[in-house]
């Protein structure tokens, strides 16, 4: 199956936003709270597809997540406490890119925890998101899948492109040669972890587009019937002649001139 070209990706994204768009005023309007996990190897395409989720949503409502490693007072707290920080209140959506699994994972696999820690965080995530869900909170888990050879393209190309190549880290380096390590991470994580309350939605991100389409019509499908009425908006006509913007001491920048 050939990847999705822009031009048809965007048509058929933009009736998705406009429900995203009424998904956020029902969140505002009910005083719901929504919390979405975007995790998955690394250049799946996490990103993008929050950008998807967010891109026309109000950023005072729906926040983005994604949280620099642990400092060392972090690192004396409980695990989840950063994390919670964050959650949302009434109204609010919170996207996480990247969450408290990464225990699971990067710090699983690159031996940032032990095993003890690992093992303990495991058995303690379906008590911490029972908790999230008993509470109201409308909470989603999703894992974006690639294949290793469609990592690498994404790597190389992160390799070539001087406005993605603040994307490369060390850490991404040494990830490369533990995929499998991944994998077998991963499948332990979702073992102990996908539970009825709290379960996992894996989506195929080989074709960035198609996954980001599939992971917004999944979420929209899942949430409750979001429709709700704008209320009714009076805007007379301005009544004078509309002013043209003057200025004083200072002046705008000439614009750059296009051919």
């Amino acid at each position: 199956m050939s990847n999705l070209k822009r031009k048809k990706y965007e048509k058929l994204l933009e009736p998705m936003q406009e429900e995203l768009v009424g998904m956020a005023h029902w969140v505002a309007a009910t005083g719901q709270r929504v919390v979405v996990l975007f995790e998955g190897r690394d250049t799946a395409g996490k990103g993008g597809a929050i950008q998807a989720v967010a891109g026309q949503l109000n950023p005072r409502q729906c926040h983005v997540v994604a949280l620099a490693k642990p400092s060392e007072e972090e690192r004396s707290q409980w695990y989840f406490q950063r994390y919670v920080a964050h959650l949302p209140c009434a109204g609010q959506i919170t996207l996480f890119d990247r969450s408290w699994y990464n225990r699971a994972g990067v710090e699983k696999v690159m031996g940032f925890a032990t095993e003890e820690q690992v093992a303990a965080f495991l058995k303690a995530v379906p008590q911490f998101e029972r908790m999230l869900v008993a509470d109201g909170i409308l909470f989603f888990k999703y894992w974006l899948t690639c294949d290793q050879e469609k990592q690498e393209e994404r790597f190389a190309e992160r390799v070539e492109d001087p406005l993605k190549r603040w994307k490369l880290s060390p850490i991404d380096q040494a990830a490369r040669e533990k995929y499998d390590d991944y994998t077998r991470a991963r499948e332990a994580m979702l073992k102990a972890t996908h539970t009825k309350e709290a379960p996992w939605t894996l989506v195929d991100f080989n074709d960035q587009r198609r996954g980001r389409l599939t992971l917004v019509r999944d979420l929209l499908d899942r949430l409750p019937d979001t429709k709700c009425e704008d209320a009714k908006l009076d805007w007379p006509a301005l009544g004078h002649k509309a002013a043209k913007e003057t200025f004083g001491v200072l002046k705008p920048i000439p614009n750059t001139p296009v051919a």
